[in-house]
């Protein structure tokens, strides 16, 4: 939870509760948890309904702390269990309205039940998810799906179904949609992301071929370490790009 205090109740100060702050300031609250936000990030989502601050006669914007924890559970939905904005919208119109919700397990189809046997093709394992499934998580149609496939912006496995990052991804696409951004004018990024993946393969090929298994088991956790690093580059870039556009 977000909390921080200001001034004690009943004392004639605002509380953290009754205290607005601007966009920078919402921007260094959610940071801590979420070091990828970006003032950006934060417009999308009210652009998108998802939440509603106030504001000033001049234009203004100002959050309240109950705006502050609306996108706290927004990024964390994204974040822990892949759900494109169209359901965690659903989700907080429930949530409004006093009702429960039930949400994926945390790291969303990453994760199985315990015990469940490996490649079990009647349902979704650790890693894998059917068609329809994946349709009904990112709440498109088999359409969309169809269109998405033929720009490879997705694919299926290998051995059917598809992956978390598949749901993942089709959320996304779908959200750039609603901003007009169609499945061509994607293709760019798939391209870049193809470039940058390779690049990071070059760089990690020499551990996983080293005689040394514990060189070649931290391939993987290098692996991970470069994609961050290499996703945080790409954001900051595109940042930098459009002020210099915009500003």
């Amino acid at each position: 939870m977000l909390q921080s205090s200001t001034g004690g109740a009943g004392d004639g100060t605002a509380t953290e509760d009754d205290r607005l702050v601007s966009i920078g300031t919402v921007l260094n609250l959610l940071r801590e948890e979420f070091p990828e936000v970006t003032i950006s990030k934060i417009r999308f989502l009210e652009a998108e309904g998802l939440v509603e601050p106030q504001r000033t006669s001049s234009g203004y914007r100002k959050f309240g702390a109950a705006d502050v924890e609306r996108l706290a559970q927004v990024l964390r939905m994204q974040r822990d269990h892949y759900l494109p904005l169209k359901v965690i919208r659903d989700h907080l119109e429930a949530l409004g309205r006093g009702e429960q919700i039930q949400l994926p397990a945390p790291g969303g189809l990453r994760e199985s039940a315990e015990g469940a046997p490996d490649g079990d093709a009647d349902g979704p394992t650790a890693s894998r998810v059917g068609r329809d499934e994946l349709l009904a998580a990112a709440g498109i149609t088999a359409e969309d799906l169809a269109e998405w496939e033929s720009y490879g912006l997705l694919s299926a496995l290998p051995e059917g179904g598809y992956d978390a990052e598949a749901v993942n991804v089709a959320g996304l696409v779908a959200d750039l949609g609603r901003f007009g951004l169609e499945p061509r004018h994607l293709r760019a990024m798939k391209a870049a992301a193809d470039r940058e993946s390779g690049l990071i393969e070059q760089v990690v090929a020499p551990l996983r071929l080293n005689r040394n298994p514990q060189t070649r088991a931290d391939a993987d956790t290098t692996t991970k370490d470069l994609a961050a690093l290499t996703v945080r580059l790409h954001a900051a870039l595109v940042q930098t790009s459009l002020r210099v556009r915009l500003y």
